[in-house]
C-alpha cells in the first residue's frame, strides 16, 4: 500500500484522494495559513517583522482575511513593507511556490488543491461568510501534517472548525493570545477547542513556528522504516505511562499514526529523542494530557460525507422503523461520537423521519467518547456559527437557535433530549445491547487488526437481528463477512447477520435447536413445551429415541463441505484425513465416495434440490459395501440472508436374497449316516444346542448392558448439552445485566448533569426576581399561586405557606381595586396583556400588568401579575 492510500485510511480522508494527480505534484514544504479580520493589521505587522531572514525560509504563506466584498485589499502593499518574500494577491489556479506569500482577493472564498490555489464565488449571504474555516479545510485535506493555521486578531468563530481540521490531519496549529489582540473573539473561540498548540503574541510566533517546522517537517518526505528495538521498547513505555494516567490502552492501535502524534508532540515540546519524551511524560501529567488529547483527534463535522448520510436516510432509517410498534424505542449508539457533530447529525435524520411519516415512535441515540472534554462539548449543544458551511438554511432554522449576537449556534431542546451522552470506552466497558443502528465512523481506522476483530465482534452482539452498522468511508468490516452483509458499499452501511450457519459455526447451537427452531416456526410453540392438553414429553423421548436407531446416519453441512453437526455413526463413510485436522466432509470422504460426494454437493448447491445417487462402493475388497447417497439442501431462514445448508445421508443399499443352499439329494431324500453314528450325532447336536442358547443369553445381558451404557452415555450428553447452554444463557444474562448497568450510569449520568443545570437555572430565576425589586406572582389555569417574589408581600399579604392558594383567597392591601381575579381570567382567556395603575393602603403606587405564563414550546400554562413600584421606576428613586 502507498505512503498516500496508509495515509487516507488512516486519516479518515477518502481512498479515491489517493488516485487524483499524484501526490509528487503537490508542494513538499510546509503551507501556513494566517487568518484574521480586517482589523487584524497590527497582528499582521508584529507576525512579518519578527520573521527571521525576510521570511525566505522555506515555507509559504497565505493570508485569509475578512474584506468587504467592495473593498480594494492593500494587504499585498502593507505586507511587502516587512519582508523580503514575494507578495502575491492570489489569481486563480495559481501554484503555491515557497518563500512566498499569498493574498486572498476580496468577494471571493478560496482553497487549495494539488499545491494550487482557487477561487470561488462565495455561496453565503455576506455576514454569514466563512473564509477561513473554507481554507483551512481544503489546507489540512491537501497537506495533511504539513498543514500550519494560525488564527490572529478577529471576531466571531471564523477558523474553528479550521483549527479541528487541520489537527485532525496531523497539522499544528497557533492563536494570538487574547491580552494582546484588538478583536479577541476568534483567537479565543479557538482556544477554547483545546486544540491549539501554542497560544502567543504575534512576534512570538515565527520562532516557535520555525523551530517547530525545523524539527517535525525538515526531514519530509521520510521513507517507511520498521522502528528499533530500542524504539518500540520505549514506545511501549509511553503507553504504559498512557494507561496508568489515563485508563486508556493505545498499544493495538495503528502504530504507524501513534508515532506520528508522538512525533508531533515531540516537535513541539522541541525535544529530539524518543527516550527524553518518555522522561517529560514520567514528569509532567499536563503533556500527558496533551498527548492523550492528540491521540485522540478525529475529523468530524455536521452531516460529514453528505453522500452517504443521504443513503442512511434513504436506505437504513426507515428500516429501523419497519415493523416496530407505534410508540417502541428505536435505539442507536454512536461510539466515538468526539464533540457530537455526528450524533446530533442521526438524531436530526430521525426527527425528520418522524415528520414525514407523522407517527410516534421513541427515538434514544447513546453517544459516547473516551474523551470527556469532548463528552462536556457535546452535552452543551453550542457550535460556533461556521456550522452554516455543513447545516443546510433549513435545518439550521429548524433545529438550530442563533444565540451570543450571531456567534453559536446551540441545538434546540426538540433533538437534545434525543441523546444520552456518556464517559465510555467501547473497547473494554460493557457495549449498550439491542440497539437498531451502531454508528461507529472513522474509528476502526486507527485500530489495528486484533482490536478491530473485538469491536467488529462487539457490534455484532450489541445490535438487534437486522440492526444495521454505519462505518466511515475508508472503512469496512473486513474479512468478518459472516457477521455482516453488505447494504450499500459505497455508503458503507452493513447489516447484521443472524442466520443459523452462524450460530452453527461458532458452536452456539447444536441440530437439536435447529429442528427447534423448525419447529417451532411451524407450529409456533416450542416443542419441548406441553401442549395445550397438558401432554408429557414423553412422546418427543420416544421420536428422539426411535430417530437415533433407525435413522441412516447423516452429516449437516454448508455449501463449502464445511461439517456442522453429525447425527449416527459415519465410520463406515467418512475418517479424518491426514495432516492438519479439518472437519471438511470432502476431505474425509473413504475410498470411492469423494468423487461422487463431490459432484452430488455441487449439483445441490448449483440446482438447490435434491441430489440422490443410488448403489455408490465404498471401501476396497471384504470391506467394500455399497451405500445410496442423498445430499438434501435444508431451507433454514429468508434465502437472501441465510447460508444454505445440506443434509447428507448415507444409506446402506439392501442385499440382494442369497440362494438356498441345497440341503438334500436329487430325490429330495436326506442321506442318513450309519446307526452306529446316530447317538454320537444326537448328543453332539444337543450339546451345541445349550452352548448356543448359553451364548445367546450372555449376548442378550451384554446387548442389554450395551443398550444401557449408551441410553446412559445418551442422558449424560443431553446433561452436558443442558448445562452449556444454561452457562451460555447465563453468560447472555450476565451481558445483557452489564448493558443495562451500563445504561442505567449513563442515564443517571446525564439526570445528574441535568439536575445540576436546573438547580443552576432555577438559583439564577430565584436571584433575578429577587433583584429586579418587582413584585411578581405566578398562577395557574386555576388562579392558584405557583411561586412569588419577595417585593410582591408589600402589595399581598403572602407567605410560604400560600404556595398553592387561590389568588382571590389572599388578603391584599390595594384601595379601590378589587378585579384582580376576574382580570387574570380575562387574560387567560383572550391571550391580552393588561395593565393598570393601582395603590395601596400606605400610599405607595404600581403599574399593574397581567400576562399569559408561556413555555418555550408556546404553551400557556397560566398568567403572570406584576406590580412595578412607581417610586423606583422614577429617575432617580425619588418619591413619585
Amino acid at each position: 500500500m502507498d505512503d498516500e492510500k496508509q495515509e487516507a485510511q488512516e486519516t479518515g480522508a477518502s481512498p479515491n484522494a489517493a488516485e487524483l494527480p499524484s501526490a509528487s505534484d503537490n508542494p513538499r514544504f510546509p503551507i501556513v495559513g494566517i487568518g484574521a479580520s480586517a482589523g487584524g493589521l497590527g497582528a499582521f505587522e508584529a507576525f512579518f517583522r519578527a520573521m527571521p531572514n525576510g521570511g525566505e525560509a522555506g515555507l509559504a504563506f497565505v493570508l485569509v482575511q475578512h474584506l468587504a466584498p467592495d473593498h480594494k485589499s492593500m494587504l499585498a502593499d502593507f505586507i511587502q513593507r516587512y519582508t523580503r518574500m514575494r507578495v502575491l494577491e492570489v489569481e486563480d489556479g495559481m501554484t503555491v511556490e515557497p518563500n512566498c506569500t499569498y493574498i486572498i482577493p476580496p468577494n471571493h472564498d478560496m482553497a487549495l488543491l494539488d499545491g494550487a490555489l482557487h477561487l470561488l464565488e462565495p455561496s453565503a449571504p455576506r455576514g454569514m461568510r466563512l473564509p477561513i474555516d473554507f481554507f483551512f479545510r481544503s489546507l489540512a485535506q491537501d497537506q495533511h501534517e504539513r498543514a500550519i493555521g494560525v488564527i490572529l486578531s478577529g471576531t466571531g468563530s471564523d477558523g474553528t472548525l479550521g483549527v479541528r481540521a487541520i489537527k485532525g490531519e496531523g497539522g499544528m496549529v497557533m492563536a494570538q493570545n487574547p491580552e494582546s489582540t484588538e478583536y479577541d473573539g476568534m483567537p479565543r473561540n479557538a482556544a477554547a477547542t483545546g486544540l491549539v498548540d501554542f497560544i502567543l503574541p504575534p512576534a512570538e510566533m515565527p520562532a516557535q513556528l520555525l523551530a517547530y517546522v525545523a524539527q517535525a517537517l525538515g526531514t519530509l518526505p521520510r521513507p517507511p522504516a520498521p522502528p528499533s528495538a530500542k524504539a518500540e521498547s520505549t514506545l511501549q513505555k509511553i503507553f504504559v505511562v498512557l494507561r496508568v494516567q489515563t485508563g486508556h490502552d493505545f498499544s493495538q492501535y495503528k502504530q504507524n499514526t501513534i508515532v506520528r502524534r508522538v512525533e508531533r508532540r515531540m516537535a513541539v515540546n522541541q525535544i529530539e529523542r524518543l527516550d527524553d519524551y518518555l522522561r517529560l511524560l514520567q514528569q509532567d501529567l499536563r503533556e500527558v494530557e496533551a498527548l492523550f488529547r492528540d491521540l485522540l483527534i478525529g475529523v468530524t463535522s455536521f452531516f460529514r460525507d453528505a453522500a452517504a448520510f443521504d443513503a442512511l436516510r434513504e436506505t437504513a432509517i426507515p428500516k429501523l422503523f419497519a415493523g416496530k410498534l407505534l410508540g417502541s424505542t428505536v435505539r442507536i449508539w454512536v461510539p466515538g461520537c468526539s464533540t457530537g457533530e455526528e450524533a446530533y447529525s442521526l438524531a436530526i435524520l430521525l426527527q425528520e423521519h418522524l415528520q414525514a411519516v407523522k407517527q410516534f415512535f421513541k427515538i434514544q441515540v447513546f453517544a459516547t467518547d473516551i474523551d470527556r472534554q469532548a463528552i462536556d462539548h457535546a452535552r452543551t449543544g453550542v457550535y460556533p456559527a461556521s456550522i452554516a458551511a455543513d447545516v443546510s438554511p433549513e435545518r439550521l432554522a429548524q433545529f438550530f437557535t442563533l444565540e451570543g449576537d450571531g456567534g453559536v449556534y446551540r441545538v434546540q431542546k426538540t433533538i437534545r433530549d434525543l441523546l444520552i451522552f456518556s464517559e465510555q470506552d467501547a473497547i473494554k466497558d460493557p457495549p449498550f445491547s439491542r440497539v437498531d443502528l451502531i454508528s461507529c465512523r472513522n474509528l476502526l481506522i486507527y485500530m489495528g487488526a486484533e482490536l478491530q476483530k473485538k469491536v467488529v465482534t462487539l457490534f455484532h452482539y450489541a445490535l438487534n437481528p437486522g440492526g444495521m452498522l454505519f462505518l466511515g468511508t475508508s472503512e469496512t468490516v473486513g474479512e468478518y463477512t459472516d457477521l455482516f452483509s453488505t447494504v450499500d458499499r459505497q455508503a458503507k452501511l452493513f447489516a447484521r447477520r443472524d442466520d443459523i450457519a452462524v450460530s452453527l459455526a461458532t458452536g452456539r447451537a447444536p441440530l437439536e435447536r435447529l429442528a427447534a427452531r423448525m419447529a417451532e416456526d411451524e407450529t409456533g410453540r416450542h416443542p419441548g413445551m406441553r401442549n395445550d392438553r397438558g401432554k408429557s414429553p414423553l412422546r418427543e423421548l420416544t421420536e428422539r429415541k426411535l430417530l437415533d436407531q433407525y435413522a441412516p446416519p447423516a452429516v449437516l453441512v454448508n455449501d463449502r463441505g464445511e461439517i456442522l453437526y453429525v447425527h449416527g455413526h459415519t465410520g463406515k463413510y467418512l475418517e479424518p484425513a491426514p495432516g492438519e485436522a479439518a472437519l471438511n466432509l470432502l476431505s474425509m470422504a473413504r475410498e470411492g465416495l469423494r468423487r461422487p460426494l463431490t459432484a452430488a454437493l455441487q449439483r445441490a448447491v448449483m440446482q438447490k434440490e435434491t441430489v440422490r445417487e443410488p448403489g455408490l462402493p465404498v471401501g476396497s475388497g471384504d470391506d467394500c459395501t455399497s451405500i445410496n447417497l442423498t445430499v438434501q439442501p435444508l431451507p433454514v431462514g429468508p434465502p437472501s440472508d441465510a447460508a444454505r445448508l445440506f443434509l447428507v445421508i448415507f444409506e446402506e443399499a439392501p442385499r440382494p436374497e442369497p440362494g438356498r443352499p441345497e440341503e438334500g439329494t436329487a430325490d429330495g431324500n436326506v442321506a442318513l449316516p450309519a446307526a452306529e453314528g446316530i447317538a454320537d450325532i444326537v448328543r453332539l447336536r444337543q450339546e451345541l444346542r445349550a452352548k448356543e442358547e448359553h451364548l445367546q443369553a450372555a449376548n442378550e445381558e451384554l446387548e442389554t448392558t450395551n443398550e444401557e451404557l449408551k441410553s446412559s452415555n445418551e442422558e449424560m450428553q443431553s446433561v452436558n448439552e443442558e448445562l452449556r447452554s444454561t452457562n451460555e444463557e447465563l453468560e447472555t444474562a450476565k451481558e445483557e445485566l452489564q448493558s443495562v448497568n451500563e445504561e442505567l450510569a449513563t442515564v443517571n449520568a446525564e439526570l445528574q448533569q441535568k439536575v445540576a443545570d436546573l438547580s443552576r437555572a432555577n438559583n439564577d430565576m430565584n436571584n433575578l426576581l429577587a433583584g429586579t425589586g418587582i413584585g411578581t406572582i405566578f398562577v395557574d389555569h386555576q388562579l392558584r399561586i405557583l411561586r412569588f417574589t419577595p417585593a410582591v408581600t408589600q402589595v399581598i399579604n403572602l407567605i410560604l405557606t400560600d404556595v398553592g392558594r387561590p389568588v382571590g383567597h389572599i388578603v391584599s392591601n390595594l384601595v379601590g381595586y378589587d378585579r384582580l381575579e376576574d382580570d387574570v381570567q380575562a387574560v387567560l382567556r383572550d391571550l391580552i396583556p393588561r395593565e393598570a395603575g393601582v395603590q395601596t393602603k400606605a400610599g405607595a403606587r404600581f403599574v399593574l400588568r397581567i400576562r399569559p405564563y408561556r413555555t418555550l414550546d408556546n404553551v400557556i400554562e397560566g398568567a403572570v401579575i406584576t406590580f412595578v413600584d412607581l417610586a423606583q421606576a422614577k429617575p432617580g428613586g425619588g418619591p413619585a
